[in-house]
């Protein structure tokens, strides 16, 4: 046995961890049940993985103020720390599934660190509309530092930012920020609400406890936050070009070429953005020609037609969850029937249902899943239009596919594995495992023609196409060249979206809190695991069986990284991914968007 020992600097001190590789005899190994490596459990790269994210979490917890300059040098710090115990690591010698670790936790630093830098950078041009920030920042941290307020000098900050924030105001009324970039507005925008929020929490941890603070800081802090809400309000209005009463209005923030080509790399993927594209058109012509077949079938000429004709077939207002229901346990059935991957019994007697309110089904206009599935059905509050295209946009053979995709063998069974194999691997979730294993299913049963009609079959097709849109349209918008009016014409003319549900698809893909890359990632990690099985089960090295558990007990790490340890692919310390799991895609027009 070989041991190496490195002292590694954390939030919490100095440890002293142990590496270890691991000689196991023939006799000593226990019949792995599925991989070929089960039998090398997570020892030394585990306990790394486990210490960073609690010392993430912890400082987390207490630099909470996102323009604090002691936080961006405290974590900048924190991570190249990491980063340099990394790099004296013996890797060599390390079990694949510590050396599949390693590089899990060190891609996951860099990235942290790149965003962190990113962050600074954006932030630097922001605070040109809140000059003022330092000065709260100071009031902040005196609650954070849990050091006595002094109530006069409180007061007179309180006061100084009540002041320049109406300044700012009458200027920008006045038009002097005409010129300013609407991005970096809505940035500061953003920031001047989290200040505010920080600076109410600060005041009611002193207020009515310091009797000195509430007599001094009482009007003072009610001026600054009213101040400070009104110059949000007018930053995103005037500045950013965004009408506090237009709440149908798609606005983000996009990242642009360089951190889109990053956010590839950080996930392991070795196409550009324009190949990218054309594997989503190349997957789009297939679509197409299985959506012909289908709608031929019907005795339609056109696929909108046939569409059309589905969208018609809904259940009636309250049977929703009966539908949902029995579609679930079908598709469980056919798995089991099939062998195709293990379903534990609580996992599939353990998921509950509940339904999307009206205000969620503005960003999420069809399912969620997880451990429960959440429904998409009109209520009695809706409009008459919006309860028609919710139930178009929900009905029967659209949900055919969408069911599995949310709850077995999608998210459900994910989530329940997610708690009980390699747990500790969760701080690396990424929506290629999470969102492509779900969609992978909806590719895989197709080809198993779980569909039953051709209404199924259309059902199926609408979200294949739809998965197909998102990389185009996401991408495109994430590089600044499609506006999200583009994006939902888009969907209404190429997918045969409702055009309700097309503005709450891109609504939710630009202001829902996903990442850049969270829309393409369905069809992408889709096709990666479909190539990854090719290897695998095509090869006859594994059962279908076998494979799928396989995927599940990994964990939610990019594909590359599930991929090298399952094949046992040797690895290097400098590692990067070169696998064209979608071939090379050929030369093709760029859509225009409508």
């Amino acid at each position: 046995m070989k041991l190496r020992q490195i002292a590694l600097r954390t939030a919490s001190g100095i440890c002293f961890l142990v590496l270890t590789h691991h000689q196991h005899s023939a006799k000593s190994m226990a019949a792995p049940p599925i991989a070929a490596d089960s039998h090398e459990q997570p020892t030394d790269m585990r306990h790394w993985i486990e210490q960073f994210t609690a010392d993430r979490n912890d400082l987390n917890y207490k630099y909470r103020s996102e323009l604090d300059s002691e936080r961006f040098t405290r974590f900048q710090s924190e991570y190249a720390g990491w980063l340099a115990a990394m790099d004296q690591v013996d890797f060599d010698p390390m079990s694949i599934e510590n050396q599949v670790d390693y590089l899990l936790l060190r891609n996951h630093i860099r990235h942290e660190l790149q965003l962190l830098q990113a962050d600074e950078k954006r932030d630097s041009e922001a605070i040109r509309l809140i000059p003022f920030w330092t000065e709260i920042i100071d009031f902040i941290r005196t609650r954070d530092q849990m050091k006595k307020a002094e109530g006069a000098d409180a007061a007179t900050t309180l006061h100084n930012v009540s002041t320049q924030s109406d300044s700012l105001k009458k200027a920008i009324e006045n038009g002097e920020y005409k010129e300013f970039d609407p991005i970096v507005a809505l940035r500061a925008a953003e920031r001047i609400n989290h200040l505010r929020e920080r600076m109410a929490e600060t005041h009611r941890f002193y207020d009515g406890y310091d009797p000195v603070y509430s007599w001094w800081c009482k009007e003072p802090f009610a001026n600054a936050d009213q101040s400070l809400t009104q110059l949000a309000k007018i930053v995103r209005s005037s500045v950013a070009g965004i009408p506090e009463n237009d709440k149908d209005r798609i606005v983000g923030l996009p990242i642009g070429e360089q951190a889109l080509l990053d956010e590839l790399a950080f996930e392991h993927i070795p196409y550009s953005p324009s190949e990218l594209v054309r594997i989503a058109e190349r997957e789009f012509a297939w679509c197409d020609t299985e959506m012909e077949k289908a709608a031929t079938e019907m005795g339609f000429d056109d696929w909108r037609d046939a569409q059309e004709k589905v969208k018609t077939l809904h259940v009636d207002p309250g049977d929703q969850p009966e539908m949902i229901r029995k579609l679930a346990w079908e598709a469980i059935q056919f798995l089991q029937q099939n062998d195709l991957v293990t379903v534990p019994p609580l996992a599939a007697d353990t998921w509950r249902m509940d339904m999307m309110s009206p205000e969620r089904q503005r960003l999420n206009p069809f399912f969620l899943g997880g451990p429960s599935i959440i429904v998409s059905f009109p209520t009695d509050s809706m409009t008459h239009p919006e309860k028609l295209m919710s139930m178009r946009g929900n009905n029967i053979h659209f949900a055919r596919a969408t069911v599995h995709h949310e709850l077995i063998p999608g998210h459900r069974l994910q989530y329940f594995m997610k708690e009980r194999y390699r747990p500790y691997r969760k701080v690396f979730s990424t929506p290629f495992w999470i969102e492509g294993w779900a969609l992978y299913w909806e590719m895989r049963l197709y080809d198993m023609d779980f569909a039953k009609s051709a209404e199924d079959r259309v059902g199926m097709l609408f979200w294949r196409k739809h998965r197909c849109a998102r990389i185009i349209f996401s991408l495109n918008y994430q590089l600044g060249r499609w506006s999200p009016e583009q994006c939902i014409e888009f969907l209404i003319s190429r997918v045969g979206h409702e055009p309700a549900n097309a503005a709450a698809e891109v609504r939710r893909s630009v202001m829902g809190g996903y990442g850049p890359l969270y829309q393409a990632a369905y069809m992408l990690g889709g096709l990666q695991i479909r190539e990854l099985r090719q290897q695998l089960v095509g090869t006859g090295k594994m059962t279908d069986r076998q494979f799928h558990d396989a995927v599940l007990q990994q964990n939610s790490i990019p594909i590359e990284l599930l991929r090298a340890q399952l094949t046992r692919q040797p690895l290097t310390k400098d590692f990067r991914t070169i696998w064209r799991f979608a071939g090379e895609p050929q030369a093709t027009e760029q859509p225009a968007a409508k």
